[in-house]
């Protein structure tokens, strides 16, 4: 029977309790655009919970998508097991407020929905049960089960190794003998791949009929007894030993689609209506994480699309969009021989990028020169970049050649130019004005051919303004300007980095390494990196000298990540740093209470700075309890 349909856009929220159990809170009416979460009544769903707020987070819809906020709670909020100020929500996360935990869907789902059954006529001894997915919308599978998916699509690294884990995952909880995912191409009447999991001894044979009733009406598929079953549409079930089998659809975005298939040829088996709805829950899940891995490939695809093309050589290791600016412009400004001025925080590899500026440059072949202005004395300075004669000041006791002369034809990098004097900044914009410079001392006039690249941790912008730094030669040294991401924008890399780092020093440590513990991982995900990539580089260095398991654990990490990640509420793997925190809380409680709240004479009492003291009670989170 045919019934004209709707489509319509309800988000919610699917609460999940530890029995299993689920229930549906619909999100914003005609009127309101936002949705508030906390522990007192004035919010639209009240969680009654000591560990939640009173206001504790709200969802606004925004620019046609749902953004949730956390209004400083005190425990914090969390998507997908990751702490957040503020996440656009996509469906099937994970929201986490205090220890409740929710789905949010935001899917289309269909008016005037229901149940069909197969008519007697055609089917005996046995139904086929054909339901909307979004019938399932409420389906939540055992804790258990999601926990094990949570941690496979957390430490699922390719595609193909979520795809059998999942399936290995779906066979410990039902009672099939094999489990498949088949993928399609929206015009494609085979698949476009295929993975198998389980017993495949004998040939898995799917029914085309099957397949494409299931993806092109969008319905789930349960079916007992099958050679009983009168299925014209499915001979080849009868005579491949198929005595049952489930199959569900889900969609992967972009014209795509796949079907979760799984059977047996076990009389004594059946599936249960409950084996349907707890597959069509999780395959929400799948769908969201496969999308993910699979955009991934493609971006990584593209980069190395990008790499061929521009033939770029470089040792910067990272795939985060900022990353790939940063290496786009890099591949431009090294065809030319303009100044570049690259900005960055310490740590970010600014060296790096001024080397492959110079290695994929015409000058290749001739000298890269660096020079780090912020390490030198200033009396020195001009000698080290222009040379001098022999006697032009004591302890010259011979010629000496400057960096601008042994760099000719070649590059020299400037590292944080904004460190220079202004008198070495008046000759060095003369250097860039006339192409030529004496030793210090000389008299001769040197010409030079040198491309010039240099880089500030410093706004010089600020530094004009304030008078510091030559507006003129910051037009000179800044004809192209490369921005730095720090490695606190571009987490995504931080995986790929570690792995870069563990191979770079295990040789040197003597270690076999497989990888991080969950708790190291996490932890490393979530500290804030003020050294950047060099601090993350020298994190990593030290886990595998002090290690000695095959993993680097939390406990290998530095101290001060791990007291930083005890202040995230990130659950450590002992409660050794908790008790450290407490102790470091209980002495600077007492410290503070008994200067009767004046910090400054606490931070006297106990010998630090008193801005330290403020920011050691904002990291311990203290501030209440004073």
């Amino acid at each position: 029977m045919n019934q004209s349909k709707t489509q319509i856009k309800k988000p919610r929220l699917v609460s999940i309790s530890s029995h299993g159990e689920s229930e549906i809170y619909q999100m914003f009416t005609e009127m309101e655009n936002v949705f508030s979460i906390g522990r007192t009544t004035e919010n639209d769903l009240i969680v009654p919970s000591a560990g939640v707020s009173r206001r504790h987070c709200e969802i606004r819809f925004e620019n046609s998508g749902y953004i949730v906020f956390d209004n400083k709670s005190h425990n914090g909020t969390y998507v997908n097991n990751r702490l957040i100020k503020e996440k656009i929500l996509s469906h099937g996360d994970t929201l986490r407020i205090g220890n409740r935990q929710f789905i949010f869907f935001i899917e289309e789902v269909e008016a005037n929905e229901h149940r069909t059954l197969f008519d007697d006529a055609i089917v005996t001894k046995s139904e086929l049960s054909f339901l909307s997915q979004s019938d399932f919308a409420h389906a939540v599978p055992h804790l258990d089960t999601l926990v094990k998916l949570g941690i496979a699509l957390d430490e699922a690294e390719s595609a193909d190794f979520l795809q059998k884990k999942f399936l290995e995952i779906l066979l410990q909880n039902v009672p099939a003998n094999r489990a498949a995912i088949l993928f399609f191409d929206e015009a494609a009447t085979e698949p476009t791949g295929i993975c198998v999991v389980g017993n495949t001894e004998k040939d898995i044979k799917i029914s085309r009929t099957v397949c494409d009733r299931v993806r092109h009406e969008n319905i789930a598929l349960l079916s007992n007894d099958l050679i009983v079953s009168d299925l014209n549409m499915a001979e080849s079930l009868v005579f491949s030993g198929t005595k049952a089998l489930l199959a569900v659809p889900f969609s992967l975005g972009n014209d795509r689609s796949a079907i979760i298939y799984l059977d047996t040829d076990d009389e004594q088996i059946e599936f249960s209506e409950a084996n349907l709805q707890q597959i069509t829950a999780v395959s929400f899940l799948l769908s969201a994480a496969l999308q993910q891995k699979f955009l991934i490939s493609d971006l990584q695809s593209e980069n190395r699309r990008l790499h061929e093309n521009l033939n770029l050589e470089t040792d910067i290791i990272g795939e985060s969009r900022g990353v790939q600016k940063v290496l786009e412009m890099t591949a431009k400004v090294s065809k030319s021989d303009s100044s570049v001025l690259i900005r960055g925080e310490s740590g970010t590899g600014k060296e790096l990028i001024a080397k492959a500026i110079h290695h994929n440059s015409a000058r290749r072949h001739k000298p890269f020169i660096a020079v780090n202005c912020a390490v030198l004395n200033e009396n020195l300075i001009e000698s080290e970049l222009f040379g001098h004669e022999k006697g032009s000041f004591t302890g010259a006791i011979t010629q000496k050649k400057g960096k601008f002369e042994l760099a000719e034809g070649g590059t020299i990098f400037l590292d944080e130019i904004g460190e220079l004097s202004p008198v070495l900044q008046a000759k060095l914009l003369r250097v860039l004005q006339e192409k030529e410079f004496e030793r210090v001392g000389g008299s001769q006039t040197i010409k030079t051919n040198v491309r010039v690249i240099s880089a500030t941790h410093r706004d010089l912008k600020e530094e004009i303004n304030s008078r510091s730094f030559r507006d003129d030669l910051f037009f000179r040294l800044s004809v192209v300007e490369i921005k730095m991401p720090p490695l606190r924008d571009r987490k995504t890399d931080i995986l790929i980095l570690v792995k870069h780092f563990i191979e770079k020093h295990r040789r040197n440590c003597n270690r076999k390494i497989t990888g991080l513990s969950n708790a190291a991982r996490e932890i490393l995900l979530n500290y804030e990196w003020r050294g950047n990539v060099r601090e993350l580089e020298n994190a990593i260095e030290r886990a595998l000298v002090v290690g000695t398991t095959e993993q680097i654990l939390a406990e290998d990490l530095p101290e001060q990540i791990i007291e930083f990640s005890a202040t995230q509420n990130i659950n450590l793997p002992s409660d050794y740093h908790q008790q450290v925190k407490a102790a470091k809380q209980n002495i600077i409680i007492a410290a503070i209470q008994k200067a009767s709240g004046n910090y400054s004479e606490a931070a006297r009492s106990l010998g630090i700075n008193p801005n330290n003291l403020h920011r050691i009670v904002r990291e311990l989170g203290i501030k209440e309890k004073l």
